[in-house]
């Protein structure tokens, strides 16, 4: 019940019709320019690359955005107290958010990559790789996982609003500045180091580094990641690979439950 009125809220929602707008129109310019501009070239990869940047670029910061939103607002607005007083826990609040809002942005993500096919249909050449969907989905449950968390430990929608646009930054822009700024003044081996963790605490660049092990494109990282991409191609890899993303995914969820937990005491 909980998921289907969250579901049809978010869908109303315009800020949720502008991002399928949107989206659906940057990811047709793109294979528009590509294939009516460079008609003669193979277009599979450069396809995809740019597909996936704009998808790392803009879908985080509308889920982070949007989720979180959705969240402090139930507990600015008192539906949250509401709720607390049908049988409901809070992993039953959570997990109904969670699922509606990951209903919410695969419907969004649907829209545009089926006009993007469709298209292909009239331009020729136009393929979106499977592992690329799989990220695409992977991108959803993390970042919506995330939202949920933002949204729980702000409390009210304009400090979820603010709060959203931190992490995006940081995820999308200061880490790496960041790194490019620490990588003047130490070693290259440190710098290696240092940005193999980056890629771990960063979803976005961990979903990024994820597409390169399983397109086998690994090599685009350099000789200085020659090991740690051998270790993520091989089977424990993978293996460990699923473990850090599920990591992501759950440990946002589990927080956002302490911190309810916390406010209910209150």
């Amino acid at each position: 019940m909980l998921i289907k009125l969250e579901l049809k809220q978010m869908l109303r929602s315009r800020w949720m019709q502008l991002v399928g707008i949107l989206f659906t129109f940057v990811f047709t310019a793109i294979v528009v320019i590509q294939q009516m501009a460079l008609p003669d070239v193979e277009g599979f990869t450069r396809q995809t690359a740019s597909f996936l940047n704009v998808l790392l670029f803009l879908l985080p910061l509308f889920i982070l955005t949007i989720g979180s939103m959705s969240v402090a607002g139930d507990v600015e607005s008192g539906w949250f107290s509401l709720l607390k007083t049908y049988p409901m826990t809070r992993t039953q609040y959570i997990a109904g958010k969670y699922i509606a809002s990951v209903l919410a942005f695969l419907l969004v993500v649907v829209v545009a990559f089926g006009v993007i096919l469709a298209l292909g249909g009239f331009l020729g050449g136009v393929r979106l790789p499977f592992i690329f969907i799989i990220l695409t989905l992977l991108c959803i449950f993390i970042f919506v996982s995330l939202a949920i968390a933002v949204g729980a430990f702000a409390k009210t929608r304009l400090f979820a609003l603010s709060l959203s646009l931190v992490f995006w930054s940081i995820f999308l822009l200061l880490i790496s500045y960041a790194l490019m700024a620490i990588g003047t003044v130490v070693a290259g081996h440190i710098l290696q180091k240092l940005t193999i963790i980056a890629i771990h605490i960063n979803p976005v660049e961990w979903l990024r580094f994820g597409y390169f092990i399983f397109t086998n494109q690994a090599s685009v990282l350099g000789p200085a990641f020659y090991k740690v991409t051998q270790f993520y191609s091989s089977s424990l890899g993978y293996v460990i690979y699923v473990a850090v993303t599920l990591l992501w995914i759950i440990s946002p969820l589990v927080y956002t439950s302490l911190l309810l937990k916390k406010g209910e005491r209150r």
